[in-house]
Parts: structure tokens; sequence; C-alpha cells
């Protein structure tokens, strides 16, 4: 009966004890510097090492945890975080195996690929630039930072802000197009989006710029390629989103695949130690692309423990799934290779994170199960994604105002696109339920109503060749290939054709036709889909081509044979509602291109902000001059430039001036230009403004955008739209890469894309 007593009592304390536990779940710690200091003189070597690793939790499943392949390790303090892991139940019983079984209970980081939003998806990077709103944009970052939180994620790899101008890079589909300034503001959008400046909140998250650097630039566009090009354009043309990111307070940095002056940017000192810290005082830590450090083996750099070192004494901080780290570095050690102080230094970085994060106050802070149910999908998230994927469309033509098409009459849904839900989130949309995605179709029954007719046929598969769809299609984006003939799926397609008023053919590519390692050499429409869409034509019958597509493509023929033409990129969970939208008039088209069209796969690489040779082409005609800088079988100039993109209204520029034909070094300039919306519809327009310096000590570009305006107009309203110029806007890096602006002229452009003809000009003065 005594030990009965005694068992009931400990038992009563214990439960005691536990609630009490469970109840003081914030602690109140010392300052970060004395905290870390602190925690640092207790671990050893060991479980210093053990922080830089990052490992994929593999397939740890809700109440495995414990008996997973990575719960050992991170019980013995050997590893600092971990990736790819989802849900609130999940995450939180591999974090109270560290902070309750470890010896120092240091809390892990939970990252993952939150790309373009969480389960509630946006537009594809590529496609979200196309908005040119920087608040909408920013939005689309802090409602992913918020489901993210409320999943258990603490930390994304986002946003990748590689500048690229090869369209056969299929990573293009990731970034923000071709444009430097352009990509700066957009990094400092995504970063203050997922960070809000306070990452002690509970609804957001870190953010990881990537990928660093100039991942955007490989040889023949083909992904994981060297990388050659000089410092002076690395400097101008490909770093500033970097440093964007790095200003706007970025809490980590990814570092990329390719080399840099010979050396793997996981092991390039001057790019991770001179430049990321000294010249532009990065603060947080650096961690490997996916095995990014054993990767360095096959560069040629030496065995696991030489690049492993390479590595850490170049300035990278985390080890991505490599290990070289957990299995090198102690050795390393021994034998002088690296320093106590560089691994001390690593190792304060990543605990420096989790303390801003709170998890040192309360390591389950992204575990509440109340959050993940309310905060997830959202209506009111869906609703605010399927207004800011609208805006993301471009509209490449629209002959004889095709478009927008009336809630009426007899629609054919024509294409392999058409009903594909699984397509609509686009490439990187690791935590997207492709269930819940609305298709084309759906959203045109939706939107159209009960006095549209809606018909629909596949008309043919993505691909001819089958093997080719296969590799087009992973990762769930599965497009149901159809096994009839191609005669037998044509046939269907003309006979739902010609029931209806209108053609609206879906077709392009799969979601998996872009992204990592989906580089391609051909960047036109499959031949089966091109196929389809002649025979479309050759009915008679009103086509409307919307294209669905990861990066810019060759769509010259298309462009002279189809009268209108949508260009929707992959819009997200809600791409068939906000594609509709667009489609019959209930939103004006209003996104513009950030990556050139090409007009054929030969003039890649191809952007708006290039330099003159000293035998440029003069015509405008695009005919052929010999003995000038141009092509015997191609015109110079591209299919669609950087920055177009038409509505359903028209917009008239008028009245550009400018306060005054000279400027100082510590004044600044007004421009100003009255816009006017002379067309049908109210509609949004992006006024862009691009200035060319006329003499430099270096070669300039013709022209280079250094301001945008996204106004909204009423049917008949005009605008006055106001610039301010500063000398800041006429810097760059000179030979020396020292960043300057020099004496001179310089002519400014305002208007509706890159093309804008209306200029003012002025001097730049001591």
């Amino acid at each position: 009966m005594k030990n009965k007593l005694v068992i009931l009592f400990l038992g009563c304390a214990f439960l005691s004890y536990a609630q009490k536990k469970e109840a003081k779940k914030t602690v109140k710690i010392k300052p970060r510097s004395e905290f870390v200091s602190e925690l640092m003189s207790k671990m050893t070597v060991d479980e210093k090492i053990g922080q830089l690793n990052l490992p994929t939790s593999g397939d740890i499943t809700t109440g495995q945890a414990n008996s997973s392949n990575v719960a050992k390790n991170i019980e013995e303090g050997k590893v600092g975080g971990l990736f790819n892991i989802k849900s609130v139940q999940k995450i939180k019983e591999v974090q109270k195996i560290a902070v309750e079984k470890s010896r120092l209970k240091i809390p892990l980081l939970f990252g993952m690929d939150v790309i373009h939003g969480y389960e509630t998806t946006f537009p594809i990077p590529l496609g979200l630039s196309c908005i040119w709103d920087m608040k909408a944009i920013e939005r689309s970052a802090q409602i992913a930072a918020q489901e993210a939180s409320a999943d258990g994620i603490n930390w994304t790899f986002s946003p990748m802000v590689d500048i690229s101008r090869d369209p056969r890079w299929g990573r293009v589909s990731e970034g923000s197009g071709e444009d430097p300034y352009l990509g700066s503001e957009i990094a400092k959008a995504m970063v203050n989006g997922y960070q809000q400046h306070d990452l002690s909140k509970k609804n957001t998250i870190l953010s990881c710029v990537k990928h660093f650097a100039l991942y955007g630039a490989p040889e023949a566009g083909r992904d994981y390629n060297t990388v050659d090009m000089s410092k002076i354009r690395m400097y101008n043309e490909y770093f500033p989103p970097y440093k964007a990111a790095i200003d706007a307070g970025v809490g980590s940095v990814m570092a990329s695949f390719n080399e840099i002056d010979g050396i793997p940017a996981t092991g390039n000192k001057w790019l991770m130690t001179d430049v990321l810290r000294k010249e532009w005082g990065f603060k947080g830590f650096v961690v490997t692309d996916y095995t990014g450090i054993p990767e360095m083996i096959d560069h040629g750099m030496g065995d696991l423990q030489t690049v492993s070192a390479l590595a850490l004494n170049a300035g990278v901080e985390m080890d991505m799934v490599g290990e070289g780290f957990l299995t090198t570095l102690k050795k390393s050690l021994a034998e002088n290779k690296v320093s106590i102080e560089q691994l001390d230094n690593a190792v304060r970085l990543i605990l420096e994170a989790k303390y801003d994060l709170g998890l040192f106050e309360d390591p389950y802070k992204y575990c509440d199960p109340k959050r993940a149910k309310t905060e997830i999908f959202t209506a009111s998230h869906r609703a605010e994604a399927r207004k800011i994927s609208s805006q993301s469309l471009v509209l490449l033509k629209n002959e004889n105002q095709l478009l927008p098409l009336k809630k009426s009459g007899t629609i054919a849904v024509i294409g392999p696109l058409a009903d594909a839900k699984e397509n609509m989130p686009g490439t990187w949309s690791v935590a997207t339920n492709m269930k819940t995605a609305i298709s084309l179709l759906a959203g045109i029954k939706d939107v159209a109503g009960k006095s549209t007719n809606v018909l629909y046929a596949k008309g043919s598969n993505l691909d001819y060749d089958a093997e080719f769809e296969e590799k087009a299609t992973m990762f769930g984006k599965t497009l149901h290939r159809d096994n009839r003939t191609k005669e037998e799926l044509l046939a269907e397609a003309l006979k739902v054709a010609s029931q209806s008023d209108v053609i609206v053919a879906a077709i392009g590519e799969s979601a998996e036709m872009s992204g990592e390692s989906s580089s391609r050499t051909n960047l036109e429409i499959p031949q089966a889909q091109k196929d389809l869409l002649q025979a479309l034509l050759k009915t008679g019958k009103p086509v409307v081509v919307v294209l669905f597509d990861g990066r810019p493509l060759v769509i010259k023929e298309e462009s002279e044979t189809v009268p209108a033409i949508l260009n929707v990129w992959f819009a997200g969970s809600e791409a068939g509602h906000a594609i509709a939208d667009v489609l019959f008039g209930d939103e004006n088209p209003s996104g513009k291109l950030t990556s050139t069209f090409p007009r054929s796969v030969g003039q890649v690489p191809i952007y708006y902000n290039q330099k003159n040779t000293g035998r440029p082409l003069v015509n405008k005609e695009g005919k052929f001059e010999k003995f000038r800088s141009n092509f015997i079988d191609e015109r110079n100039e591209p299919l669609y430039a950087f920055g177009y993109g038409l509505s359903y209204t028209t917009f008239d520029y008028s009245n550009l001036k400018i306060s005054s034909d000279k400027m100082n070094f510590t004044g600044k300039l007004n421009v100003t230009v009255d816009v006017t919306n002379t067309g049908n519809y109210d509609g949004k327009e992006v006024v862009q403004l691009y200035i060319r310096d006329l003499v430099g000590s270096v070669t300039r570009p013709v022209r280079e955008l250094k301001g945008f305006q996204k106004i909204d107009l009423k049917k008949g309203e005009k605008r006055t739209v106001n610039f301010e110029i500063t000398v800041e806007d006429l810097k760059f890096y000179n030979s020396d890469l020292k960043f300057i602006a020099e004496p001179g002229q310089f002519d400014i452009f305002v208007g509706t894309d890159s093309n804008a003809e209306k200029k003012v000009s002025f001097e730049l003065i001591k």
C-alpha cells in the first residue's frame, strides 16, 4: 500500500510537472550575443559541426519520427535543421527529439521550397514578376509565409533572383526575368513579404536569397553548366538583385552550383567573403544548394575532405545533404585545414538565426494546430491569389478586339492544357494540393455562367512522343495521356469546334517542361499542338490561344496566324478562375513581359538593355546590311519586347517634361508625363522610364529601366505621372569596379514598354 501511495504521489508530481512544462512554453532568455556565447561554450566540436548539417527529412511519417534515419543524429546533436518535412504534427514530433532528447536541446530549423506560395499557390515567379506591382508581390510572399509558418515551416529557400537572358535555361521560370533594376525591386518585396522586418512574429519565416551567384547565365542555357563573365558585368547586370535582398535584411543566402572565375561558388572565398560579407555587409548565414559541397569533387576541386574545407573557409556555414561537414571537418580541424575560429563563426550565425526566429524561447512556436486548421488555403487567401494571378497574364495580341469574350453562345475549349488542373500551379509548387487547383476548363465554366455553352475536347497530347511527355509531366503533373490516335483526337476536336462560336485553344508547355533541369534547345510549341492549332484555324472560327509556358517561347508562326494570344504562364492554384476572369473581361489584362520573347532560338541570349556594337544596324525595317551587326536569316529585334503587354483599353502618352536640362551630383530632376485612358474599359498601365548614358568611361547599355509605376485609370481619365531622378539612378560600376556616376549627356525615355520613343534629355554636371 505504501509503495502504491509513493507511485501515486510520483505520478501526480510528474503530471503536475508536465502540465507546468506544457503551460510554460515560452521562456525569457538572455540577449542574443550573450545567450549564443554561453551556449557555444558548452558545445563539443561534434555538436558544433552538427549545427552545420542540413539533411533532408526523408520519409518521416507521423508517429515514426523516433525511428527515422535522422532521429539518431538529431538526438546526438548532429543536425542543425531539416527540410522537406510538412505539417505541424510531423514537425513537432521531430523538434521534440531535438529539444528533449539531445544533450543541449538546441531546436532545429525546418526549411522548405516555398517558392511561389504554399498551399495557396501564386503564379510561377516569372509570371509574378509580370505584375510590376511590388505591393501585390510582397503580399503573395506574406501569405506564403503565413501559411507555411502555420504548418510548422520557419525557413524558405526563396526568393530566387537570378538574372537570365536565355530562355533555353529551364529555371528562368523561377526568376524575375532579365532586368537588374526590376529584379532588385522584386527581391526586396519578396524578402519583406516573408520576413516582415520582424522574425519574432509567428507568421513570418526566414528568407533565403538564391542562387548566389550568376546561376542564370549558364553556357548554352544548360542547367548547372559553366558560367564565365567579366566582373564588370557581374556587378552591373547580375549582382544587383542579390545585393538588394541583402540590403532588405534577408536572413540567409544559398550558394549556386556554377563556377565563378574557375572556382565553384560553394567554395569561392572571393564571392562568399570578399563580396558578400566585406563589401555588402551580410550578417546572416550561407547554405549550400542540394549536395553542393560533394559536387565540387566532379568539378575537379579535390576529395570530400578537401572540398568541405574549401567551402567552410570560403564562408559557407551550412551543408545541405552533402554531409561533407559532418564527416570530414573534425579531421580537417586536427590537420589545421580549417580553424576553430571559422567553425565557431559558422555555428554562431546559425544559432543567431534560430534565436531571431524565437526558437530558443519557444521551440514549438510554429507548431500550433489551431493555426494549421484556420490559416492555410483559406477562402480569403484564394480570393487574393485569384486577383493577383489575373494581373500576371500578358495579352500579346488581340486582333479586332476578339477579347474579351461574351458570356453567351458556345465556346469550344480545346487543347491538352485545357483540363489539366495538376499543371496549373507550375513548377516548384511542392506544398500545393494539385487536386484543389482550378483548371482552365473549370474556370471558364464557373465564370461564363449558365447562359454560355462550354464544350471540350483534348485535341492532342502534349507531344507526339510519349517518352518526352513523361519527362515533362513529373512530380504528379500528369496530363493523363490519351492513347487514341492523333487522327481520332483531332476529329473529336474539329467536331466540337464546328459547334462553337469561338475556340479557346489551351496549348504550350506543361508545368515541368520548365524549371530545374528542364533546359530546352527547341523553344517552339510541340509539333502535336502546332498541328492541332493549324487545324483549328482552318475551320474559320475565331481562335484565342491561351498560352501556357514557364519561359519565353518562340511563337513567331502563331503570332502571325492567330488573332488573339493571352500568355498565362502557370498562374497558380486559382489559375483557371484568374484566366477566365481576363478572358471574359471581368479583369482587364495588365501584365507586362519581364523577359524578351525571341523571334527564333538563334537570337538567344536576347534582352533589351544590350550594348551597342561599333557597327550597329541602323535601319528599323530589319533589312540585312553587310558588315553590320545583324543576322543574314533573321531580324535583330525580338518578337515581343521587354515591358510589352496589351490591354483591352488603350493609353495615350503626352506632354513629357523634365524640370531642368541640367542636374548636379547633389540635385534631382522631376520627369512628368500625362497618361490618358483613351479606350472603352477601365484599366491598369505600367508607366516605364528608361535612361541612356550617352558617353561613358566604359560602354553603356542602349537603355536601362530606372523607374516604373503601375497606375489604375478609369475610362477617359488622365493622370500626370511623376518620376524623380537623382545621381543614384545614374551610377554604374566602372572598369575599376567603383560605383560612380559620370558627368555627361543622358536621354530619358518614357512609355508603355522598352521601345518607348518619347524622349527628354539632360546633362549631369559637376
